[in-house]
């Protein structure tokens, strides 16, 4: 397994606008309605990584726990798809069908968007404010595939609890690990 960081954009870079394929709904959206009233999780992730898959079940949770709290949660999949067919936005459907995402499976199909957000691995999590200003970059918690620890969604979670508090974000912000974006070239 690869093991990439993150590669940690400065705090206040704006999220560049977007429009994408929908993997879940069949429909091409907007960024400009896709961000949350509070604040938006965007997270670029894909099928067949292990660290992904290792955090599909805390994403689903934290959207569950958080989508009617102003917080909207984006996923994005960049990865070269001639090369890795197991990300294609067939499969994507099945994978966000089986693990009941809560929320838009968008399809990066020139990785330019990817590119915008100078995303580097999958899982990569980046939050941002009503306005659209990057106020957490990083990892969702400690734990890995195979280091024994628990998932909690705790950096993210401590994120989400200071902006509906309307408190400072204080969190270390630890970079994300995972598998390299699979780019086209």
């Amino acid at each position: 397994m690869a093991r990439t960081p993150s590669n940690m954009v400065p705090i206040g870079f704006e999220a560049p606008s977007f429009k994408l394929y929908d993997t879940l709904s069949k429909q091409t959206l907007d960024s400009d309605i896709l961000f949350g009233d509070k604040c938006t999780l965007i997270m670029f992730i894909c099928n067949h990584c292990p660290f992904v898959k290792h955090v599909n079940q805390e994403i689903v949770q934290l959207s569950k726990d958080y989508k009617n709290m102003g917080i909207n949660f984006i996923a994005i999949s960049s990865n070269d798809v001639v090369n890795y067919p197991e990300d294609s936005p067939e499969e994507m459907t099945k994978t966000g069908v089986f693990e009941k995402y809560t929320f838009p499976y968008l399809y990066d199909e020139t990785q330019e968007i990817a590119r915008n957000y100078d995303a580097a691995c999958t899982p990569d999590f980046y939050v941002f404010d009503s306005n659209k200003k990057l106020i957490y970059r990083g990892q969702l918690d400690n734990s890995r595939p195979g280091n024994n620890i628990p998932l909690s969604g705790s950096d993210i979670r401590i994120v989400f609890d200071s902006v509906l508090e309307s408190k400072q974000i204080t969190i270390n912000q630890k970079p994300s690990i995972g598998c390299n974006i699979k780019w086209f070239n």
